[in-house]
């Protein structure tokens, strides 16, 4: 496959890509640099942390902020608060989210420090915060099977992604089990999407590559290089979606890593020879 760099932003912590089949756009954030782009373009500098976001039905974005939900106005650029979150500790803030099928935004949190289990996933429906899950260190990457069924999450030093049968009509999820096992020669389990045949696309922090993954016989079926050494996530794209687009970071690392992969921070893209799943848009009101 193609690698191809759409843009050499270098990051501190690029983050986030969702796709915005409307306008046919892309949308990342670099978390600590407090900036969410629009392709190669600064959207806006923001005066607080961005974990992530996804775009909304009425054409605006939805915002993972510090520890609160906000609204941005992708015209006028201005932000308004949502939600806050005001059962997370001070240290903890939003990583990783998008939305669900039916339209509710899943995210999770993590703490600052990385040392201790006190995240958590929650739900928003656009009136109340519900929470999934306790005890996440690092929350992660999210996906969905394409039936929707199954919902697909990785807490990021567990090496593993779990697997839960998901409830559209209500956004709950129950049985967890293991579909993966991340090895450690691979880096270590980020960002995260799917394709329609199921398969899920895994970014691989300090592993310099996207994984495909079987989560029904949990095989490594692809390896995909990229030049940046520190992968955080990654998403389905264009017009036949089916450009895998990929962001990357450059916090942490050494003058010698930075050397040797000096792209790192950029926002990549990949033709792949697959059909992704689309990015789901918030919605006010959810239809399952």
């Amino acid at each position: 496959m193609k690698i191809e760099l759409v843009f050499d932003a270098k990051a501190t912590l690029g983050e986030g890509p969702a796709w915005d089949s409307k306008t046919q756009s892309l949308y990342w954030v670099d978390i600590l640099e407090k900036r969410v782009y629009h392709g190669t373009e600064l959207l806006v500098q923001l005066d607080d942390l961005v974990g992530c976001l996804a775009p909304c039905e009425n054409g605006r974005l939805i915002l993972g902020m510090r520890r609160a939900l906000a609204d941005l106005d992708v015209d006028s650029r201005r932000v308004a608060l949502l939600a806050p979150l005001d059962s997370e500790l001070p240290a903890n803030r939003i990583n990783d989210g998008k939305c669900d099928p039916a339209g509710r935004f899943i995210f999770g949190t993590m703490d600052m420090n990385e040392k201790d289990s006190s995240g958590a996933l929650y739900s928003f429906d656009g009136k109340t915060i519900a929470r999934l899950l306790d005890g996440v260190r690092i929350s992660n990457g999210l996906a969905w099977s394409p039936d929707h069924k199954i919902f697909y999450y990785i807490d990021t030093p567990t090496r593993e992604v779990k697997a839960f049968d998901y409830d559209v009509a209500t956004g709950q999820i129950a049985n967890p089990r293991i579909a993966l096992r991340i090895p450690a020669s691979l880096g270590f389990p980020d960002g995260m999407t799917s394709d329609v045949a199921g398969n899920l696309w895994i970014a691989l922090w300090g592993g310099a590559q996207i994984s495909k993954w079987n989560p029904n016989t949990g095989q490594l079926l692809e390896q995909i290089p990229i030049p940046a050494l520190q992968t955080s996530s990654c998403v389905f794209g264009g017009k036949d979606m089916n450009e895998l687009y990929v962001a990357s970071a450059r916090v942490g690392m050494s003058v010698a890593d930075l050397k040797k992969y000096p792209l790192s921070g950029g926002l990549f893209k990949v033709v792949a020879n697959v059909e992704g799943m689309r990015t789901f848009e918030f919605s006010q009101t959810q239809q399952p």
